[in-house]
């Protein structure tokens, strides 16, 4: 078992214990491995955990177009951040019995978030987290890191990191210059801007392998 399995073990009997559920956060930049190390703890944990992607509250494009921020999608100000931390106070105090939580997600292959796609049941103990500017501390997001019980920040080395986000642009249509154009523009500012809240994390740890 995973240093990271039993430490998000220890925050499912810590929930179990109380009787209140825990929250687990997973920042990093793009391309670190969030979403690799996140549904691998799912995988592990089973029922007794949820992924819940901050990704779920990007802007649609039609609402970037309209505020002109389209070419920058993926900073800070292209998430309905707001929505993203009232969703994560009201997980917090999601208790046994209530109403399922229905939370969004982003479809990659559609580029684009789906409202509803993702149940969380009241008696799941453990909700997981992932995304970019958990750990920000200005402007909404800034809200986020109280919320959480724990957070850990996912690195790799910076050329590999940088070829995975190449790769994953391109298996979602960009062609191969674009691909690296968007992943060393737009993605490597706010890779930048995410480094910077690095010494606000619980624990830093790698991923050997993401998409």
């Amino acid at each position: 078992m995973s240093a990271e399995v039993e430490a998000a073990l220890t925050l499912v009997d810590e929930a179990l214990r109380s009787g209140s559920r825990r929250l687990l956060g997973i920042a990093g930049a793009p391309g670190a491995g969030k979403s690799t190390l996140a549904e691998r703890l799912v995988a592990e944990l089973g029922e007794r955990a949820v992924l819940v992607p901050m990704d779920g509250f990007h802007l649609a494009d039609a609402a970037l177009e309209r505020l002109g921020r389209l070419t920058r999608k993926g900073a800070p100000d292209t998430f309905d951040a707001g929505g993203y931390v009232a969703l994560l106070q009201r997980l917090r105090t999601q208790r046994p019995g209530d109403a399922p939580v229905w939370v969004p997600m982003f479809e990659r292959e559609l580029e684009q978030p789906l409202a509803g796609a993702i149940e969380v049941r009241a008696e799941v103990p453990l909700v997981i987290t992932e995304g970019n500017y958990l750990l920000l501390e200005d402007g909404p997001f800034a809200q986020v890191r109280a919320m959480l019980d724990a957070c850990w920040f996912v690195e790799v080395p910076e050329r590999l990191r940088h070829e995975r986000l190449i790769a994953r642009h391109e298996r979602f249509g960009k062609s191969p210059q674009a691909a690296r154009d968007w992943a060393l523009g737009p993605d490597e500012d706010n890779a930048r801007l995410v480094a910077g809240t690095r010494d606000r994390a619980d624990v830093v740890v790698g991923v050997s392998s993401a998409r």
